[in-house]
């Protein structure tokens, strides 16, 4: 049998220890962060989850060791690919998926790596001297000139499109430019609660929207619990008042005599009763002309 070292058993208990004692175990992507950001991703969501970075060899063994207790966490292994490392907490999975989100930022590209979208730079003023670099900038397929004693870009221009690689002089003019085309963060691959996994498909909610259908359900379903005369705590202060105005309404088309209804009932008949003596006037105008010719 071949010998594991001591530090591996260690880090597995450890990892072990880190995965049974969370509600919610996750499996994050940290390749290609820069050491420096990624040292700040983590001190960002410190006081909200652990993250614990391990080989991924031994985060597999420490999941086979986890499933012996919890059932269901063993299929997190088919998420681990890349540098791969655990982060746990207690936050639900949606509310851990947005927090991951926000470890995203841009950074400068290196060269050589794929555009995600397509890389633009637009019309304007640049913050170069004239000289040289107007060459330089043409040379990358900048549309670059000398307008009023400044370099400027004189259009807009796609320079590498979306699923191309970036080159390295094109890259290297970017950063000149300060135009950051590269994402990079920690990647959140899967989640794992209560014996379901949740994939990004899912945890991937626009927020203001999903608030926002929110607010239209309960709208349309008290509308219905009114329509329907459907009683509940929520609805039978607009129930009665509804009830009141619609008897209300029946009383004085019935004129029925109570004392909520008298007063409209004798402005509408006195309304009434100045209506008929108006026509009443017009006739006997009418008849006096005609006995006058």
């Amino acid at each position: 049998m071949a010998h594991v070292a001591e530090w591996k058993h260690g880090e597995i208990k450890h990892l072990t220890t880190l995965l049974t004692s969370n509600k919610i175990i996750g499996i994050v992507e940290i390749g290609g962060i820069p050491g420096p950001q990624l040292q700040k991703m983590r001190a960002n969501i410190r006081e909200k989850a652990k993250i614990r970075c391990a080989k991924n060899s031994l985060i597999l063994r420490a999941l086979d060791e986890t499933e012996k207790n919890i059932k269901g966490i063993n299929s997190l292994k088919e998420e681990i690919s890349g540098q791969a490392a655990i982060i746990a907490t207690d936050m639900n999975p949606f509310a851990l998926f947005r927090e991951m989100k926000k470890t995203r930022t841009m950074a400068p590209a290196k060269g050589g790596e794929t555009a995600s979208h397509d890389i633009e730079v637009k019309a304007g003023d640049t913050p170069f001297k004239p000289g040289p670099v107007v060459g330089e900038l043409q040379k990358v397929g900048i549309p670059a000139a000398i307008q009023e004693g400044k370099v400027v870009i004189k259009s807009d221009k796609v320079i590498v499109p979306e699923g191309e690689k970036i080159p390295a002089d094109v890259a290297q003019m970017l950063s000149r430019l300060e135009i950051f085309p590269i994402e990079i963060g920690m990647n959140l691959h899967a989640v794992f609660e209560d014996g379901n996994v949740f994939r990004p498909d899912v945890l991937d909610i626009d927020m203001d929207e999903f608030y926002s259908q929110l607010q239209l359900a309960s709208s349309n379903a008290f509308n219905l619990a009114i329509e329907t005369a459907w009683i509940s705590k929520d609805t039978i202060t607009h129930l009665l008042s509804k009830a009141h105005r619609n008897s209300h309404a029946l009383a004085l088309e019935s004129g029925i005599v109570t004392k909520d209804t008298i007063t409209q009932l004798l402005s509408k008949a006195n309304a009434s009763a100045l209506s008929v003596a108006s026509n009443v006037k017009d006739v006997k105008d009418d008849d006096n002309k005609e006995k006058d010719t």
